[in-house]
């Protein structure tokens, strides 16, 4: 029984990634373009999930400044656009070159502390970022900078949506295989070890501020990979990238999906966002100004829906897979 169960998580994580993959197809066939942009936007907030994950599912460690990242990501494409630079090598070697040297140093300063201090450490860091990206004016500052064309990689032609579309969903199945070898190995399980009691693994003779501060800069540069995905998306940057909001959000999604599960935050990317387009465009016709009140208050049924789900379902809407595999086991 337990090898079937096991054969069904795998088979939702599956069926997942063909469904992404066959959103295209789908869009051409209904003549809804728009679902390729919707999914792409799905696809890139799920990277950051995943990103977040690592960390927060696999090492305890809750980061509210993730958006930071992603905005790092979207204006090392911006402002290389700025400056007549399109070539993608380039923004993307901009882009992970200064995201690894922020992680690198937030990091160190960050994870000497803990719980609730690293929580706030994180988000002061990212707020930090926020303001810099606002001072910016010649780059458009509070309200952002229409990037005038998307990275070029040769023969990849980002301008078709489509082309992009597989592309950032090429990145989501390399990181996820990236992430699921990554949390298998040594390096996952000292991680794990670390969140159980990082005393013992110390005193084990692990160097745990190494492992942690190796997976805090792994899930920042995701990070800031889906914010270049994300500039390309959009054409357009701004500091709201950046803000606190978004990080939470990023946190939803992974404790809708699942923490500690590496397709969890796709589902819960996946299922928040469609319920946020579901929301603000609620019309179903219903008395008493209900439709509206919907439209208006979007955010607190979808915060109502979390809470639901959290208490029901306490390990997420993909992680309950997980949690009755284990029980069976």
């Amino acid at each position: 029984m337990a090898d079937r169960r096991v054969t069904l998580r795998q088979g939702v994580a599956a069926a997942i990634l063909v469904g992404l993959g066959l959103v295209p197809v789908i869009a051409w066939a209904t003549g809804q373009a728009f679902y390729v942009t919707l999914v792409s936007r799905m696809m890139i907030f799920a990277l950051a999930a995943v990103a977040l994950n690592l960390i927060l599912g696999y090492g305890s460690l809750v980061s509210l400044g993730h958006a930071l990242y992603i905005g790092v990501g979207a204006y090392a494409v911006g402002i290389c656009s700025y400056y007549g630079i399109t070539n993608g090598f380039v923004h993307l070697a901009v882009a992970l070159g200064a995201g690894l040297v922020i992680a690198v140093l937030t990091g160190l300063v960050c994870l000497r502390a803990s719980g609730v201090g690293f929580i706030m450490i994180t988000l002061a860091f990212a707020q930090m970022f926020y303001f810099l990206a606002i001072s910016l004016k010649q780059y458009g500052g509070d309200d952002g900078y229409a990037v005038p064309a998307r990275s070029a990689f040769g023969a990849l032609n980002l301008a078709d949506n489509t082309v992009l579309y597989y592309v950032i969903l090429a990145v989501l199945a390399l990181v996820l295989l990236l992430f699921h070898r990554l949390v298998h190995a040594r390096f996952g399980m000292v991680l794990r070890g670390c969140k159980s009691n990082e005393r013992r693994m110390r005193a084990l003779g692990f160097p745990t501020l190494t492992y942690k501060l190796i997976a805090y800069v792994v899930s920042a540069l995701v990070c800031v990979l889906a914010g270049v995905l994300l500039a390309n998306l959009t054409r357009f940057v701004a500091p709201s990238y950046m803000q606190w909001t978004v990080s939470g959000d990023i946190l939803l999604m992974v404790v809708l999906g699942g923490v500690g599960t590496l397709m969890g935050p796709v589902a819960g990317a996946v299922v928040w966002l469609s319920l946020e387009e579901l929301l603000t465009s609620f019309d179903l016709g219903l008395p008493w100004g209900i439709d509206e009140f919907v439209r208006n208050h979007w955010l607190a049924v979808l915060g109502l829906f979390v809470v639901v789900v959290t208490l029901a379902l306490k390990q997420g809407l993909y992680g309950v897979l997980v949690e009755r595999d284990e029980a069976r086991r």
